[in-house]
């Protein structure tokens, strides 16, 4: 009787959109609405090239004119703008000898996607994070830090997170969502700071703070007690799902009796209104540490256009 290989499970033009689906379903970020896929970011995802422009027009702005029988009103130009986002391609292959056991439930298609699909997530949140870490210095006006306060000056509060919201000014109320570390998670629950909504699923409770939905991730930065914490409106990161040339592929090492498989992404995964510069990129694709190197980003959008803020605090 032969044995069930992965290229007898994996149909790549079946596998390869179960796998985006599976990851954005998974996506903690995806779910809140700060990762936004876009279609228009698709487009861009696919349309050749590493470095993609997106052209953008300024307000207007200046004030009105009174009118007047004998003065003709000036004509005044809209000014235009250029964001431009990167192209990631990345991969990761696995071999395993036992599979075909391991995948011998009823959908095994589906558990090979779910734990391609979280591998994935877990890549998507490193490049957010790394992405975070490099707009910092761009994002300087975005930035509340109480870190360097005295004893209880410096600890987070619901009275210092709204602080940190007001680096938004009028614009403040497209937050919608932050992200902490679990140690500030707790620290709040300790508080008493944090509020469950439930969801249609009565066993699914979403924690609140402050009205924003947390997302929880120790990925939050956390350097000599100092904790950051990120305050997102929805679509603070766009998102394009590419196609690499060869997305999926499935190999046999017969001498080793070990099964292959082979997947690769291409994605944008974009801050929004932050311009990708590529001045310190090495190779053909940024590494994580090129994601967070400064002299990568430059801001483009007005401060508090950008869907973000950044709070620096302390737990003790």
């Amino acid at each position: 009787m032969a044995s069930t290989k992965i290229s007898d499970i994996i149909v790549p033009s079946v596998f390869n959109p179960y796998i985006v689906q599976e990851t954005n379903r998974l996506d903690s970020f995806v779910q809140a609405g700060i990762v936004v896929n876009d279609p228009a970011f698709d487009i861009l995802a696919t349309s050749g090239g590493t470095v993609v422009n997106m052209p953008f027009f300024n307000d207007l702005s200046g004030d009105s004119e009174e009118l007047s029988d004998t003065v003709a009103l000036g004509v005044n130009a809209i000014t235009s703008g250029q964001d431009k986002a990167r192209l990631h391609m990345r991969g990761k292959a696995w071999g395993v000898n036992d599979l075909a056991t391991a995948l011998s439930g009823a959908d095994p298609m589906g558990v090979i996607a779910s734990k391609v699909a979280k591998f994935w997530v877990g890549e998507r949140s490193k490049m957010l994070f790394k992405s975070l870490a490099g707009i910092e210095t761009a994002l300087a006006s975005n930035v509340y830090d109480i870190s360097a306060g005295a004893g209880e000056l410096a600890v987070i509060s619901g009275k210092e997170t709204l602080n940190a919201k007001q680096k938004l000014g009028d614009n403040a109320s497209k937050l919608k969502g932050i992200a902490m570390h679990s140690a500030t998670y707790t620290k709040l629950q300790q508080d008493d700071l944090i509020v469950y909504f439930p969801t249609s699923n009565v066993n699914v409770q979403i924690p609140t703070y402050l009205g924003y939905k947390v997302i929880v991730d120790d990925s939050c930065p956390v350097t000599g007690g100092v904790y950051t914490t990120y305050l997102f409106g929805e679509g603070a990161f766009g998102l394009g799902n590419g196609s690499a040339p060869v997305p999926t592929e499935t190999d046999r090492d017969s001498l080793a009796g070990e099964d292959i498989l082979i997947n690769r992404q291409h994605f944008i995964l974009h801050p929004r209104g932050i311009k990708w510069n590529d001045v310190a990129v090495v190779g053909k694709t940024p590494t994580f540490a090129e994601v967070a190197t400064a002299t990568n980003w430059t801001r483009v959008y007005d401060a508090k256009n950008i869907r973000l803020a950044i709070f620096k605090h302390k737990l003790a």
